[in-house]
Parts: C-alpha cells; sequence; structure tokens
C-alpha cells in the first residue's frame, strides 16, 4: 500500500510541476533564446522561441514550468503576456504591391511587423518610421499601423526616441487621453475657491531651471503679528484634475514619471495640464495642495496646517537669480529669500546632525545646438539657491508622510506609498570599507548611526580630491536604492522616520496618489487601498526604467560629444574595473570610456583583483585602482552602441604597488632586488609613450584600435 501512494504522490508531483505557473520577465539573448527572470527565484527558466506565444524581450509574462529531469534546467513556455515593456518601435519600412513588412532596430531578435496598405500613414518604402502593434495572434506576424514617418537625417532625434520606446515610455498619448484632457475646463470656478484657504494675497513666487516650463511647486512667505514666520509650501493640485479611473489616469500611472532627456522631457501628464493648468506660472490663480509651516527665528517648526488652497504667483525666479541675490545681498525680494535661506540651511545642518548622509553625486547638463547636438558639457553645482527648495520640499514631504503615520482604520497602518530607504547591506559596505582605507580614511561600522556620520566624514575629506567622484559613486553604490513601499521603514539616507513623495505631482505618479489619500485623512473618509503595495512596486519598476533612460541618453550625448576629439589625449580618473578592462571618467567633460584589457596585452598581461578594485599586471605587478588619475586617448565613439574605447597614454598615473602578481590575485614578494632599469618594467616601451598634449588624429583615418571589443557589461557593476 505504501509503495502505491507513494507512486501516487509521485505523480501528484509530477504533474503539479507540470502544471505550475509563474510570473516573470522575459529575456531574450542575442541569440534567440529566452529566460524568464522570476523575482526571489535564484535560477531562470529557460523558454524555446517556438514557446514564446507573442512575448517580446523586456515583457511581463506568466510561463508555465514543465517537468524535467531532477538537476536540469528549468524550462517552460509562456501562456500569457501580463505587460508588454515596449508597444511602440523605431525601424525601416519594406513596402511590397500588396502589404508592407517593417523591420525594427531592435537589439534583441523580434518578428518583424505586418502593415496592411491602409495602415501606412503616408509612409513610403524604406522610410524610417515608428510602428505600433495593434494586433498579434499566436503563430502569426504581428500586425502593425505607421504612427509616424520619422526624419531619418536627424540621427539625435531618432536615438532619443528609441532610448524612451526601448523602456516602454510611449512617444504618444492614446486619443481618449487627449480628448478628455481637451474637455478639462480653463477656468476655476468660485464654488471650488470658496472651497479653499484662499492664499492669493500672500508673497508666492517659484524657484526652477531656467528652462522649466512645468512648476509644481511655489513658496509663500510672510510675517504675522506673533513674530512667527508663516512659510507655505505649495504644490500643484494635479488630483483634482486627473479623476480616478479615467484614461488620464490610467496612462499616468502607466507611465508613473516623466522621463528628463538632454534634449527633451517625456511627461507624465500631457502638455496641457503639466505646462498649463496645473503649472504654477506667474499672475495665474492656481488651485494647489499645501503644507502651511510656522517657524521661529531659530527655523524651528513650531506648528502646520495641511490642505488644499488657491494661490496667485507673483515672480518667477530661475535658480542662477535666486543664487545671485543670495550672494549680493540685493534683489527682488532680498529679504525674504535670505531669510528662507537662512531656514534653508538650519535644518540642512540639523539634519545631518541627526544622521543624513551628505551624498553629492555629480551631474552634467549639456549645451546643445538648434539640431540637439552637443557643444559643450557642465557639472551641474548644488549651490543655495537648489537647497533652499530642496530642505522645504523635504519638510513637506515629511510633515506629510508624519500625518499618514498617525492613521490606523481598523487599528492597522493606513496602506500608503511611503519613499523608504533601507540601511547598508553589510556585504556590500565591507569591501567598500576596507577600499577607502587605501585612501587612508577610517569607517566606524558599530552602528547605522556610527556609519551615516562615517560617511559624511569621509565626504567631507575628500572634497577637491582626484578619488572624489570614484568613492561618492561606489559609496552610492554600496547604499540600499530608495523605493516605494507601504511598509514604512523609515530612510536612512536623509535620516527620517516617515517619508513620503507628495511635492511633485506633475511628474510623479506617487505623489498623486499621496494627494488623494491624504485628502481622505482630512476629510475622515479613509478607504483602504488594498492594492498599495502592487502600484508602489509598478512605480519603484517605472522610476528605475526612467532611470535608465536618462541614463542611456547621457551616454549618447556624450559620445556624440566626444566624436570631435578622436586621437586627443585628456585626464580622467578611473571610475570602474571589470575582467575586461578598466573604465576612465574625463577630467574635463565627465565622459566614460572603457580602456579594453586587449589596449593593454603589449605592456603586460593584467587580472582583476576584485577586493582591491584594481587590476595588476601578473608580471610588473603595475596596478590600475578605482581613484588612480591616467591620461587617455580618444580612439572610438559608437553611437549605435553608446560606447566610447579610450586607450591608456603610457607612462600616466601612478605606479605604486608593483610587486608582481601571483595567478590567486596575491602580489608576489621579490626575492632579490632588481637592477634599476628591471625597476622600470615599461622602459623598453618608452618610445611609445606620449609626451603630452592634445593630438589630432589624421582625418580619414579609422580611430578605432585594432582588434578591440567590448564585452556587453552586465557583470560585474562597476
Amino acid at each position: 500500500m505504501s509503495k502505491k501512494h507513494s507512486k501516487k504522490d509521485k505523480k501528484k508531483r509530477s504533474s503539479s510541476a507540470a502544471q505550475q505557473t509563474v510570473k516573470g520577465t522575459l529575456d531574450i539573448t542575442r541569440s534567440g533564446i529566452g529566460y524568464v527572470i522570476v523575482e526571489g527565484q535564484p535560477n531562470d527558466i529557460l523558454v524555446r522561441p517556438a514557446d514564446f506565444n507573442t512575448a517580446l524581450h523586456g515583457d511581463t509574462v506568466r510561463v508555465q514550468v514543465a517537468g524535467g529531469r531532477q538537476g536540469s534546467r528549468q524550462q517552460g513556455k509562456i501562456v500569457q503576456v501580463i505587460q508588454r515593456k515596449q508597444s511602440e518601435f523605431l525601424g525601416k519600412l519594406q513596402l511590397g504591391k500588396n502589404f508592407a513588412f517593417f523591420i525594427a532596430n531592435a537589439d534583441k531578435p523580434m518578428p518583424d511587423i505586418f502593415i496592411p496598405l491602409q495602415s501606412l500613414n503616408n509612409a513610403k518604402d524604406n522610410d524610417r518610421v515608428i510602428v505600433r502593434i495593434v494586433e498579434w495572434q499566436p503563430n502569426k506576424k504581428p500586425v502593425g499601423e505607421v504612427v509616424q514617418v520619422m526624419d531619418a537625417a536627424n540621427e539625435g532625434d531618432l536615438a532619443m526616441k528609441e532610448i524612451l520606446m526601448e523602456n516602454g515610455f510611449s512617444l504618444f498619448f492614446p486619443e481618449d487621453v487627449v480628448e478628455e484632457t481637451a474637455r478639462i475646463p480653463d477656468t476655476i470656478s468660485s464654488a471650488e475657491i470658496a472651497k479653499r484657504k484662499d492664499c492669493r494675497d500672500i508673497l508666492t513666487f517659484t524657484i526652477d531651471p531656467v528652462d522649466a516650463k512645468d512648476f509644481d511647486d511655489a513658496i509663500s512667505f510672510r510675517v504675522l503679528k506673533n513674530g512667527m514666520y508663516e512659510i507655505g509650501i505649495h504644490i500643484a493640485d494635479v488630483s483634482y484634475y486627473v479623476e480616478p479611473g479615467t484614461a488620464l489616469d490610467n496612462e499616468a500611472y502607466a507611465r508613473a514619471t516623466s522621463v528628463y532627456l538632454p534634449d527633451r522631457v517625456a511627461p507624465m501628464l500631457p502638455e496641457r495640464i503639466s505646462n498649463e493648468l496645473c503649472s504654477l506660472r506667474p499672475n495665474e490663480d492656481k488651485l494647489t495642495f499645501s503644507c502651511i509651516v510656522q517657524m521661529n527665528e531659530k527655523g524651528e517648526v513650531k506648528q502646520h496646517w495641511i490642505g488644499r488652497t488657491v494661490i496667485h504667483s507673483d515672480h518667477r525666479f530661475a535658480y542662477e537669480d535666486v543664487q545671485e541675490i543670495l550672494e549680493k545681498g540685493e534683489g527682488l525680494y532680498q529679504s525674504e529669500l535670505l531669510i528662507l535661506n537662512n531656514f534653508a540651511q538650519r535644518m540642512r545642518k540639523q539634519r545631518f546632525k541627526k544622521g543624513a548622509i551628505n551624498f553629492s553625486s555629480t551631474e552634467v547638463r549639456f549645451k546643445l545646438d538648434e539640431t540637439g547636438k552637443p557643444i559643450g558639457i557642465m557639472v551641474k553645482e548644488s549651490k543655495e539657491a537648489h537647497q533652499l527648495i530642496e530642505e522645504f520640499m523635504l519638510l513637506a514631504n515629511r510633515l506629510v508622510a508624519e500625518r499618514a503615520s498617525k492613521e490606523h482604520p481598523n487599528k492597522k497602518p493606513l496602506p500608503f506609498p511611503y519613499r523608504v530607504h533601507d540601511q547598508p547591506d553589510e556585504a556590500k559596505l565591507m569591501p567598500f570599507v576596507a577600499f577607502t582605507k587605501k585612501f587612508g580614511h577610517e569607517f566606524d561600522t558599530s552602528s547605522p548611526d556610527a556609519i551615516a556620520e562615517s560617511f559624511n566624514q569621509l565626504l567631507q575629506a575628500v572634497k577637491g580630491r582626484p578619488e572624489q567622484h570614484v568613492l561618492e559613486q561606489l559609496g552610492i553604490r554600496t547604499m540600499a536604492k530608495a523605493a516605494y513601499t507601504a511598509e514604512n521603514i523609515g530612510h536612512y539616507g536623509l535620516g527620517f522616520e516617515n517619508y513620503c513623495h507628495f511635492t511633485s505631482p506633475i511628474r510623479r505618479y506617487p505623489d498623486v496618489m499621496v494627494h488623494r489619500i491624504l485628502q481622505e485623512i482630512l476629510d475622515g473618509n479613509v478607504e483602504p487601498d488594498k492594492k498599495m503595495e502592487q502600484k508602489c512596486k509598478h512605480c519603484s519598476e517605472r522610476e528605475r526604467a526612467a532611470m535608465e533612460a536618462e541614463r542611456a541618453s547621457n551616454k549618447y550625448k556624450q559620445v556624440e560629444f566626444m566624436q570631435q576629439f578622436l586621437g586627443d589625449e585628456f585626464d580622467g580618473v578611473i571610475s570602474g574595473v571589470a575582467a575586461f578592462g578598466f573604465w576612465v571618467e574625463t577630467v574635463e567633460h565627465k565622459c566614460e570610456g572603457l580602456v579594453s584589457m586587449n589596449s593593454l596585452l603589449e605592456y603586460d598581461d593584467f587580472r582583476l583583483i576584485e577586493g582591491d578594485y584594481s587590476i595588476a599586471g601578473m608580471r610588473s605587478g603595475r596596478k590600475f585602482r578605482m581613484g588612480d588619475k591616467v591620461r587617455i586617448k580618444v580612439v572610438a565613439a559608437n553611437l549605435d552602441k553608446r560606447q566610447l574605447d579610450y586607450d591608456w597614454v603610457f607612462g600616466s598615473g601612478s605606479n605604486s604597488d608593483n610587486a608582481p602578481v601571483a595567478e590567486d590575485g596575491m602580489a608576489k614578494r621579490s626575492r632579490k632586488p632588481a637592477a634599476a632599469a628591471d625597476n622600470d618594467p615599461f622602459s623598453k616601451f618608452r618610445d611609445k609613450g606620449s609626451k603630452g598634449g592634445k593630438t589630432k588624429s589624421s582625418k580619414g583615418k579609422s580611430a578605432a584600435s585594432p582588434g578591440k571589443t567590448k564585452p556587453k557589461k552586465k557583470s560585474p557593476k562597476k
């Protein structure tokens, strides 16, 4: 009996395994084989092309796992496409007599798309077009329609649009969204104004980048009769215009964020809302959601009020305008701005004292010509004008989150989209701590507070030093990633127990959710959202996609900019190492490129030493370590791959730790003193070295290094 039961159980388990379905993301390799990545599962599920069932690379799918031999890789068949990563594609049209085909530029294998003649939208043979898939039945070609015919001559414009589409951001708003937006009234009714606190007579202004069009926050200021200072943090009331369940709301949720590329913005909301109805433009009445605080002369918040308001902005400042007023102490509203800045700097100092970490990652801005080509690169600086706005936005975000955290409907915490940041993971932190010691820095890891204090001491100590950018970036990578979740674990990096995003609803969907829940709290009519965690996860995923699009577009513009410098030499700092080479970021333009192992073979056989963040010569012991200064020559700028290739200029950089390296990566000890010539392992290459200065490459010659290849940057990460 027991044996029979055993066989039945085995059959049941086998049947269960065969029928099991799981949700994951399809990753298609260049060879065409697919792997479904399942969150929390160590091994991917192999899916063959015949079993894709209309799924494309990056799609969220449901896969049926097939039973296999014990110990073999799991295989499966896709049974459902839950969500497409990309619905629009850039490529070329091939026109036949009775139909057309679209061939995508896709980096990953995908089928050609059949285009009926009535769906060509005036496109001609060999046109570069954007196509949207409208129908796809299993075992058939997908059917599409031409959405737009592109200007093939403007490669930069095509590249930016392709980057957006690759990351799942549509270039167009659906027709029902456009129609719905057009029906929204331009005027604000007197009945709506009567429901709100009227702040139109209080001095109010906005401070934004000089080229901004969507002004979603404003500051008001006045001195009260009791001697206190009333400061209003007013945020565009997007939730008034975007109602739950509408086509507009569904599209905003799907996008979840605006995307900011060097030459354009892909908005979360149609421009009529983002740049007109909700933008807090000067000399116009606008609906806002506000956090109004009363502060004493020490900048301490004594009381605050949160609710819906109507404002009238008196002036639109650019950051540069405010910075000049703060530095000179004169200009429009200088008294108010100086007091606000005093409060902001006090709050900033207090934040760091309480454990916030002062990371200041380097951001670049591109100066573009009229065609969108980069003609200059500037480093963004965070000055006091930026910090003024930042501190008051942080204050509002914290106070709103504190208010939400006190709500416990049904004696349970209210589901709310908190912005959280976990404590550092020890496994990631310890290699970083060991690396900082090589630059003479000590790190206290005895407690989370001690770690934060050590980070701040480090960041202060490296200011202006060659290793500053590398240590800042490496430090950021050791930290957990901030995310949205209903589980309130606090924000470690900011040092806040409660934090959310309330201040940018024009460009972030979580802020819209915060506004809606906040109004429910104020109305005393809270309805807990059972899908809150799912929504938070979606918003975090779209945020990461936007960041990837922004990184890719910046890289494209950097490569485009550096094309003019092929053959030129620049000073740089090593910003990353891998088994196939090391990355160098130029000091002058912050453009990162790869020095491949292949290009170093004539000097030595170099190997990666992971714990040391370096590569080292097996014979010479010559090291290239993160943070080292080197000089490089620009040898290739590949726009299609968004890659820069550099060659190391012989003799540049430090040459420390010259002990030969053993096969296990440990340095060997020299057995006897070397002769003077032997101490310079590169002496025989001296004639190949550069004498410095810029040297233009000959026109018409190939700049690429012969035989140089660059593996795909997957792992190890920089």
